[in-house]
């Protein structure tokens, strides 16, 4: 005798009894699932994944976040063009820059100048947001306080106040407020707001400030001999050199090659030892210049040597890369 068995098949039991006359029936096993059974349908909120010919997983359909974040990218980048052109102008930035210096020399129109430079400073505090320093309120706060922001405001905030003086008939006020105009001259040094030109140029005297000052000191010891030479030999009969600063000061328009003609030597040994020292002194005077030209010369070249070796610095590496991995 037989019965189903929990695992879903069938066992036998004891043998009935001869004058038992019960049948034996067979019971159908019922199906297990295993794991090779058919893929159930995926649940609710975990949507299958789409994939291609080969298998390969297709890219999912832009979202809501992926358009934010291009937006956020336009916006940073928009943001960033900005403050370049306004804090680093290279190449027709220039133009710009220029062509407000030029409004601040020329334009009588007091109204449209304050709005268009007012409008000026607060896209520059926003644009400054695109660099890591002035993100926030705190780093837009600091951006204000750089030095020409401060020049900008103190322009911005002095000609609201001569229009606002000018309507009352405050006229000594008006005038007051109207000296601190000269501040927008300042703008014009914005253009080279990262000092490239002062590195320049500060870099040059640094590498040749030996030669400097031994030309400035011989030119000074030559400027010193000269005035008290001609003061002694002038004193008595000439009344423009009746104390030796007179006679220093001919010495420095002399020697400079400025020559106002103010004053001039009248004795026959006056004149001698002017003309003497004039052709010494000026010799002298004139190397710093010289110096300074040849030292711009080098600088610049070198600047040139450097951009060209980074142009090619590159391509050289790739060609390196390339010939290694051909050679293993």
């Amino acid at each position: 005798m037989v019965s189903p068995s929990n695992n879903g098949g069938i066992r036998m039991l004891a043998p009935p009894a001869p004058n038992d006359d019960r049948r034996v029936e067979f019971v159908a096993l019922t199906a297990v699932q295993t794991e090779r059974s058919e893929p159930s349908t995926p649940e609710r909120g975990h949507p299958s994944r789409r994939t291609g010919l080969l298998g390969t997983p297709l890219p999912a359909p832009p979202g809501p976040r992926a358009s934010a974040s291009a937006a956020s990218k336009r916006y940073r980048k928009f943001q960033t063009c900005l403050y370049n052109v306004l804090e680093r102008p290279r190449g027709c930035a220039f133009i710009y820059h220029a062509f407000f210096f030029f409004i601040v020399l020329i334009t009588s129109y007091e109204f449209v100048m304050i709005v268009v430079f007012g409008l000026e400073y607060f896209v520059r505090v926003w644009a400054a947001g695109c660099s890591c320093r002035y993100r926030g309120w705190q780093g837009r706060l600091r951006f204000a306080r750089k030095p020409f922001c401060v020049i900008d405001l103190i322009v911005f905030v002095a000609s609201l106040a001569v229009i606002a003086a000018g309507t009352q008939g405050n006229i000594f006020a008006t005038s007051a407020l109207r000296s601190m105009r000269f501040l927008q001259i300042l703008r014009m040094v914005r253009m080279d707001r990262r000092g490239g030109t002062w590195k320049l140029l500060g870099s040059v005297v640094y590498a040749h400030s030996k030669e400097l000052i031994t030309a400035w000191y011989i030119g000074f010891l030559v400027l010193i001999f000269a005035s008290f030479l001609v003061y002694l030999a002038e004193k008595d009969v000439n009344p423009e050199f009746t104390t030796y600063a007179d006679s220093l000061w001919w010495g420095t328009i002399t020697l400079t090659t400025i020559g106002y003609g103010d004053k001039t030597p009248h004795t026959w040994l006056g004149r001698l030892l002017a003309a003497g020292f004039a052709l010494l002194g000026v010799s002298f005077f004139a190397l710093p210049a010289g110096i300074l030209g040849s030292g711009f010369a080098l600088k610049v070249q070198e600047q040139h040597r450097q951009k060209h070796f980074e142009k090619r610095r590159t391509p050289a590496a790739n060609l390196i890369q390339v010939m290694t991995f051909l050679d293993l």
